[in-house]
C-alpha cells in the first residue's frame, strides 16, 4: 500500500530537487489527512510543489491568487440572480475542490483569511444561511511569504493552528541549483507528470494510517512535550489539545512512511518541529516568528525525558 506513496515521492523529488526531507514531511501532512502551510521566500518552489502534490495524489486541484483586495465571496461562492428563472442561484467558489492552493495567504485581509476556517474544520462551507458540504478528500495547500515583506498580513492563530503542519523549503544547494539551471523548464515537467494514487486509495492509506499503534508511554511522551510548552517562559501560551493530537497523528504517518506498524519517540521528535513551531509564539519579539519557535522547541525538547 505504501509503495504507491514512495512512487509519488519519488516523482516530487523528480520536480523539486535536493528537498527530499521537506516533500516526506508534505506526504505526511496529507496523509495524516492535515493542511499544509509552506512559508518561504518567493521563488523557491512552493507553489509547484502544491501543483505537484495534487497531481501525483489524483486529486481535483483549484489554485487562488490571494490578495489584499480579495473578498471572502471569491473564496465561498456567490449567488447570483438569474432573470430567465427569476431566481438566485448560488455559484460555488473555488474552495469547492478537493485541494485548494491559496497562494500567498497573508496578502489576504483577516476577513478574507476567516474564510477558510469552517472549511477547514469542518470540510463544509456556510454560505447565505446554507451548509454546503466541501468534496472529499479536501485539503488547503497554503503558501505564505515572510511577514517582514511588503503588503504581508499577519496569519491569527485561529487560522494558524487549522494547519496540521507547516514546512519550509530554503535555498537549494549548490548542486541542486545547479541542477535545476541546466535542466527542463518546472511548469514543462508538471505537465508530463501523472497520477500515481487516486482519491479512493488515497482515503484508503489514510484509515490505515489511523490504525498504526501508539502505547501509553509514547501518549506520556507527547504530554510531557505539551506540558513543557505551557510550563515554559519562552512562549506566549503552550501547545493545545488540538495542536497535540496533530501531534501524534502526524507521527502515525511518518512512523508509517518508515515502514513501521507502531510510533517511536524518534517519530515524535521528527515531527514535533513542523507540527507544532508555528503554533507557538515566542514571548520575545524575533524578526522570524517560526524559526524562533523552532529553536525554542528544539531546546525544550532536549530537556523532556524520553
Amino acid at each position: 500500500m505504501f509503495a504507491k506513496v514512495h512512487e509519488v515521492a519519488k516523482q516530487l523529488n523528480h520536480v523539486i530537487i535536493g528537498k527530499e526531507r521537506q516533500i516526506q514531511q508534505a506526504l505526511v501532512c496529507i496523509l495524516a489527512g492535515g493542511h499544509l502551510l509552506i512559508e518561504d521566500v518567493p521563488g523557491v518552489g512552493k507553489t509547484t510543489l502544491a501543483h505537484a502534490l495534487a497531481i501525483s495524489l489524483g486529486l481535483q486541484f483549484n489554485r487562488l491568487q490571494f490578495t489584499s483586495d480579495l473578498l471572502p465571496t471569491d473564496v465561498t461562492g456567490v449567488s447570483i440572480f438569474e432573470r430567465d428563472k427569476s431566481q438566485f442561484r448560488f455559484h460555488p467558489g473555488p474552495i469547492f475542490t478537493q485541494v485548494l492552493l491559496a497562494d500567498e495567504i497573508n496578502r489576504a485581509t483577516p476577513k478574507t483569511q476567516s474564510s477558510l476556517l469552517e472549511a477547514m474544520e469542518e470540510q463544509q462551507v456556510t454560505a447565505e444561511g446554507e451548509t454546503r458540504e466541501l468534496p472529499s478528500p479536501f485539503f488547503v495547500i497554503a503558501t505564505q511569504n515572510p511577514s517582514h515583506q511588503v503588503g504581508t498580513f499577519p496569519l491569527p492563530e485561529s487560522q494558524l493552528d487549522r494547519f496540521l503542519m507547516c514546512v519550509s523549503l530554503g535555498y537549494p544547494d549548490a548542486a541542486a541549483e545547479r541542477a535545476l539551471l541546466l535542466g527542463e523548464d518546472r511548469r514543462t515537467l508538471l505537465k508530463h507528470m501523472s497520477a500515481i494514487i487516486q482519491a479512493p486509495q488515497l482515503v484508503t492509506i489514510q484509515k490505515a494510517i489511523r490504525t498504526i499503534h501508539v502505547s501509553e508511554a509514547l501518549v506520556d511522551y507527547v504530554q510531557r512535550l505539551a506540558q513543557a510548552t505551557r510550563d515554559s517562559n519562552v512562549f506566549a501560551d503552550g501547545m493545545s489539545p488540538r495542536a497535540a493530537l496533530a501531534l501524534v497523528q502526524a507521527s502515525r504517518a511518518w512512523a508509517a512512511l518508515e515502514g513501521r506498524d507502531h510510533v517511536l519517540p524518534e517519530d515524535v521528535q521528527a515531527m514535533l518541529v513542523p507540527v507544532i513551531a508555528h503554533r507557538l509564539r515566542p514571548l520575545k519579539a524575533m524578526h522570524s516568528q517560526a524559526s524562533a519557535s523552532a529553536d525554542l522547541l528544539k531546546g525544550l525538547m532536549l530537556k523532556v525525558p524520553v
